[in-house]
Order: C-alpha cells, then sequence, then structure tokens
C-alpha cells in the first residue's frame, strides 16, 4: 500500500470518472472493482488505485510473477514511465514533488 498527496485543488479532476478516466488514458484498460479502480500493463499484471480522501489517493501495483532475468530493461522503464505518468496525472504531483514529500514524511516519522 503506498499513499500520495493529491495536490491541493487537484480532487476535482479524479473526482466521480475522473481517477477512472485518467486510467484507462494511460493504461489503456481500467476496471472497478471495490471501489478502487484497477488495470494492468507492461510487467504490472495489477495497478489498483483507490482515492482514500481528497488528499491522498493509494496507489498499489503487483508485477507480474517471471523471471527478472528474461524481462527487457526496456520493458521495465516503460512499465515504470507509465505508472510515473498515471501517478502525476491523479495526484498532481511529478514524481521528483512525490519524492520530495516522502522523504519529508519519513524525517518527520509520519510514513
Amino acid at each position: 500500500m503506498t499513499d500520495f498527496d493529491i495536490k491541493k485543488g487537484w480532487y476535482k479532476n479524479i473526482e466521480g470518472d475522473g481517477l477512472k478516466n485518467i486510467m484507462q488514458q494511460v493504461f489503456g484498460n481500467v476496471s472497478e472493482i471495490d471501489g478502487g479502480c484497477v488495470s494492468s500493463y507492461g510487467i504490472m499484471e495489477r495497478i489498483e488505485a483507490k482515492i482514500v480522501s481528497k488528499t491522498v489517493l493509494d496507489i498499489v501495483t503487483v508485477n507480474k510473477d517471471i523471471d527478472p532475468s528474461k524481462v527487457a530493461d526496456a520493458d521495465v522503464l516503460d512499465s515504470k514511465r507509465k505508472l510515473n505518468e498515471f501517478a502525476e496525472k491523479a495526484t498532481g504531483f511529478d514524481a521528483k514533488a512525490r519524492m520530495k514529500r516522502a522523504q519529508k514524511k519519513a524525517k518527520e516519522g509520519t510514513l
């Protein structure tokens, strides 16, 4: 379980069908399960995103059960880029900003 902060005022972009639409746009597939949006892409067998509150988005990924030595670096990078693209569109924060916020929380002991 990984919680990401949602940028102030960004919730309007993901409420209703917003999160589902972003997931469809980025990964090309989406289904709604238990109040969350579920997709898959590349090496990620399952990508589940669920709005916890107006300020927190939970994103969980499960990679395919395959031998890492048989996975091309390009496939790993492509999957990581797509996940970052989705997280940025869903939270309003780019990867650098998400990392800084996580480091700050870890330092404060609130992570």
